[in-house]
């Protein structure tokens, strides 16, 4: 029997807010987890920044005055001061600024990192090698990361322990409340890739007592690619003294002074060259979508979505690859694929529904403006490519 009350409703205008996506009119759009659709919003957002160019040529007051604003709707995304946070134009490189800043020459030179990670995030990890670190990695098994693993890993030799808030391919949430008091007990600073998480659930970085986060605004934020943002702990900022820099990490960067290396007192000192202007814009109104509606509207909607699925799909007789646990999980649900996800990927596209395909899975990932009869349609597309794939494969 269906855990998911009759005829369930959403929070929110669930007809008004679809009526700003304009791709819902041709598809389904189901890989939130990969790339969020356009919406009129963020299409203005755009058109906002080439009008200011086009008419003024350049305007840096007004266009750093948005990235300011960006960060400012990134920082009530996560409850956190705008300060704390500092622009970037990816993960990877938010991760390396932040890695740059860490000494691993001493006797804390480990780093605990989950197999759950991004590979971007390990790597950049991996290239800190050369300078003294060792990692030491805690396994998935099963899809999953039980936080009990940590407590093996963790000890007195570790500076950062790395864990991203959800794991890429199929979902499944690692509980980071747990991790921090495991990382903290023994000394050790705590880095949460939340990418896959952001704008899905309600993030509170002082609830969660993280030291550093990093996210960027291209999935479930409504937004584009080439802009992240990263969150530092307010007592660590005059701590860290990042060597991938640039002049917008100076005190003053129109100063212009490139023999000196003076260091912003807030979290923009992990800040390299010029911040990404256009994705700034872009960043800001998708971002402001998630906070207009509510994450916690938002998180309830998605979790009638995701049980859809689910239930869905194992009455389709689909295998779910790791959590089928709603509170565990993202919105994103990974099926697993008997041959090459990505030809399922491309056939499901045929019919309509834009899915997300990750080594042997394919991932299904709703966001608020999906309905329960998209999550249907979705399932039935999905059973129909895999049998016409796999009888093509024999």
């Amino acid at each position: 029997m269906s855990s998911i009350k009759p005829n369930p409703v959403p929070r929110f205008d669930l007809e008004a807010w679809r009526s700003e996506i304009p791709i819902l009119e041709s598809f389904i759009p189901l890989n939130n987890c990969s790339h969020a659709p356009q919406s009129s919003r963020t299409r203005a957002a755009v058109e906002t920044y080439l009008d200011s160019w086009d008419r003024d040529g350049m305007d840096w007051d007004r266009w750093l005055d948005e990235v300011e604003k960006a960060k400012a709707e990134f920082a009530a995304l996560i409850r956190a001061d705008p300060d704390t946070i500092a622009i970037s134009t990816s993960v990877s490189a938010a991760t390396a600024s932040l890695a740059s800043a860490f000494d691993f020459s001493g006797a804390r030179n480990r780093i605990v990192a989950s197999e759950a990670e991004f590979p971007t995030v390990g790597q950049v990890w991996r290239a800190h090698e050369k300078y003294g670190a060792q990692i030491d990695w805690v396994p998935v098994e099963n899809g999953i990361i039980e936080s009990e693993a940590y407590e093996v890993a963790i000890d007195e030799r570790v500076q950062v322990v790395s864990a991203s808030h959800a794991y890429y391919q199929n979902g499944y949430k690692q509980d980071i409340g747990s991790i921090a008091k495991m990382a903290h007990s023994a000394g050790s600073w705590l880095f949460v890739d939340a990418y896959q998480t952001l704008g899905t659930c309600p993030i509170d970085v002082n609830v969660l007592d993280v030291d550093f986060l990093a996210g960027g605004t291209l999935k479930y934020l409504m937004a584009a690619p080439g802009i992240a943002f990263l969150y530092v702990r307010p007592s660590l900022i005059d701590r860290l003294k990042p060597a991938l820099t640039g002049w917008f990490g100076r005190a003053n960067p129109f100063a212009f002074d490139a023999k000196s290396l003076d260091w912003s007192s807030t979290a923009r000192r992990f800040e390299t060259g010029t911040p990404p202007i256009l994705n700034s814009y872009v960043a800001r109104a998708g971002v402001s979508i998630i906070n207009e509606i509510g994450i916690d509207s938002i998180n309830h909607w998605t979790r009638i979505l995701q049980t859809r699925l689910i239930e869905g799909g194992q009455a389709r007789e689909l295998e779910i690859h790791g959590c089928t646990d709603v509170d565990r999980k993202t919105p994103s649900t990974a099926f697993i694929c008997p041959i090459d996800s990505h030809c399922i990927e491309a056939g499901l596209r045929e019919r309509g529904v834009l899915a997300s395909a990750r080594g042997q899975t394919i991932r299904l990932a709703p966001h608020f403006f999906n309905t329960l009869n998209e999550m249907d349609d979705a399932l039935d597309a999905l059973v129909e490519v895999l049998s016409i794939n796999t009888r093509s494969q024999k």
